[in-house]
């Protein structure tokens, strides 16, 4: 069983925060002026080269560097009149590559992502724009209408799909699925939208991988079936019960029985309750 306390990432206190740091900043400013789903004929153009050499370059790279496996791709053509309707997508955010192998497991389907800011004016800012990253702007309320109006269009007039990382950053390798942010079932619930989960289960690696590449873990995508908001509650209600069957299905995708471990509340309250116990890994059927 992996354990947290033998590896080099310094998982921060807050459920949420990010460890990595963005090294550069190109001064993009996201205000109310800025096309947070740039629709024009050049920036669509980029986009298809960047499909391109995603399907000739990025996915069998990322597959190898992730030994990525996909379970439920089923699923995808099970739902998709479901999906073509406008969905919202939630994960674990568990490596630097897991989304262009979410990408990888759901081809063909394009959806857009919601970015952290810093991650869109940083060093691979433009390859994440390119990839349908869509970025939250901070402190800034005429900003957060008019990006809060780009996903309403999203979702309903052209019935896109947005994929979002519910834990809200991305802690490499870590096997607990972190609380939620209420985020996708906020959308979800205001505009009619299901929720679709995935997640990411670690395989342990050959002799190969470990000596050579030292590599921790090898991955497995995992989709799941929509999960619908019920309609017979009360809007708050409505999104904190869609935030918690949503985190459970993610556990249960990713071999975690939510019943059985001992890990962090569903909704992410910004602090950490003790994950490095002896209790680490409880109620994880994975085959780490």
């Amino acid at each position: 069983m992996f354990d947290p306390k033998t590896t080099k990432f310094p998982y921060p206190i807050d459920t949420d925060k990010h460890y990595l740091i963005v090294k550069k900043n190109d001064g993009t400013v996201f205000d109310d002026k800025y096309p947070y789903i740039d629709k024009s004929k050049w920036f669509r153009f980029k986009r298809w080269v960047m499909r391109v050499l995603l399907y000739i370059l990025m996915f069998p790279v990322s597959g190898i560097r992730m030994g990525l496996k996909v379970e439920g791709k089923k699923n995808l053509k099970k739902y998709k009149d479901v999906i073509n309707n406008g969905i919202i997508s939630v994960c674990n955010h568990v490596h630097m590559w897991d989304y262009a192998s979410i990408l990888h497991g759901i081809r063909p389907y394009k959806p857009y992502i919601l970015s952290w800011a810093p991650d869109i004016s940083g060093e691979n800012g433009k390859i994440i724009r390119l990839v349908g990253g869509i970025p939250i702007p901070e402190n800034d309320l005429r900003a957060t209408v008019t990006y809060l109006k780009a996903v309403r269009d999203l979702l309903t007039k052209d019935k896109g799909w947005l994929h979002i990382y519910s834990e809200g950053s991305m802690w490499e390798y870590y096997q607990p699925i972190r609380p939620f942010k209420r985020g996708a079932a906020y959308f979800a619930c205001k505009y009619d939208k299901p929720i679709l989960p995935m997640a990411y289960s670690y395989r342990k690696p050959g002799w190969i991988r470990r000596k050579i590449f030292h590599q921790i873990a090898l991955y497995t995508l995992h989709i799941g079936e929509p999960i619908y908001p019920n309609n017979s509650l009360e809007i708050k209600a409505r999104e904190e019960d869609l935030t918690i069957r949503s985190h459970e299905a993610v556990c249960l995708l990713a071999g975690i029985d939510p019943k059985e471990n001992i890990y962090p509340p569903v909704f992410n309250d910004s602090k950490r309750i003790d994950y490095y116990t002896k209790e680490y890994g409880k109620g994880y059927k994975g085959s780490w």
